[in-house]
């Protein structure tokens, strides 16, 4: 288990112990649970303390800030979240999508809690709708699935082919039926078939891109989890070893490497996830705010990426484009 100290703004504000302990008695205590190390969501816990301070909160000032890191665990989850929730914060925020929301869910049903960026909110069980979650919880939904044909349809102008599309899913998330029915259905609408792929080690993410590889048609569409995430760097790897085109939902594996992605900013996410526990810290019952709806997307395409895949992305498609990165 990993306890982190009072942050102050962006950074740690070192106190004698004393006067860190008084401080933190005085302040109301906002608890975040990440699935993800603390270097992978570095930008957007800065994006969160954005939007806690839209709403009069700085962390390490008006409010105090107690971490708890899964580093890409998910089985430490529900340890860690009944930790947290001893310490009788005034809000738990739930990062990591539907897997960390869920263990911090089970762990209390009193505290305030705020999810940051979860896929389908009422799918998963968290809020009994959008418009008026109920509870003690509330957040951000990204919606992912309502793009799925949006970025097969990408893939496609990036990556021309008569033959079918993969998906790539992590078994283990709760989520993994809904996400392949989803997909499936976005391929319908496309006029498009699609090949559903599971994972859930990473012996099976190296043999299916080796797999891929020896295939004509070898182009993927990787879904949105968060154990992807963790470990964009390996499958960014993965991907142009294999010589395989993919489209992500995140920017963050095109800036390591990645061919294209299409989604809503990440960080976008997590700063509406910091004026919500903001609301919550100024006496707004979470049940009844919300779920917030990410406002910004983006479409980036990894240029030398492309070359390396032997694609000439057409003009079309970069007139469309938000960011190449070279």
């Amino acid at each position: 288990m990993k306890r982190r100290g009072v942050f102050g703004g962006l950074g740690i504000v070192l106190l004698a112990p004393t006067l860190a302990r008084a401080q933190r008695s005085t302040l109301p205590l906002v608890g975040v649970l990440s699935l993800l190390p603390e270097a992978a969501v570095k930008d957007q816990l800065i994006a969160f303390q954005r939007g806690l301070e839209e709403t009069g909160h700085v962390g390490g000032r008006t409010v105090a800030m107690e971490y708890r890191w899964a580093d890409g665990n998910p089985d430490l989850l529900p340890q860690l979240a009944a930790d947290l929730a001893r310490r009788r914060p005034a809000v738990i925020v739930a990062a990591g999508g539907n897997i960390a929301a869920l263990a911090v869910k089970r762990a209390t049903s009193t505290i305030p809690i705020v999810f940051t960026a979860v896929r389908d909110p009422v799918a998963d069980g968290l809020v009994a709708s959008l418009n008026r979650p109920g509870g003690n919880m509330t957040g951000v939904a990204i919606l992912a699935g309502e793009l799925d044909a949006k970025r097969l349809q990408l893939l496609d102008e990036i990556a021309p082919s008569e033959g079918p599309i993969s998906a790539l899913i992590n078994r283990q998330n709760p989520s993994a039926v809904a996400q392949g029915k989803a997909l499936e259905a976005a391929a319908r609408t496309v006029g498009r078939t699609i090949k559903v792929l599971f994972v859930g080690t990473m012996g099976e993410l190296h043999e299916t891109f080796a797999a891929l590889g020896q295939q004509r048609d070898r182009r993927l569409v990787v879904a949105s989890d968060p154990w992807f995430s963790s470990h964009r760097t390996e499958i960014v790897e993965l991907a142009a070893r294999h010589l395989v085109p993919c489209i992500f939902q995140w920017r963050q594996f095109v800036e390591v490497g990645g061919l294209a992605s299409y989604g809503p900013d990440f960080s976008e996410a997590y700063r509406q996830a910091g004026i919500l526990t903001g609301r919550i810290l100024r006496g707004e019952a979470p049940g009844n705010l919300p779920v917030l709806r990410p406002t910004k997307f983006e479409f980036v395409i990894n240029r030398t990426a492309a070359r390396a895949l032997g694609l000439t992305v057409p003009p079309a498609v970069l007139a469309r484009v938000d960011e190449v990165i070279e």
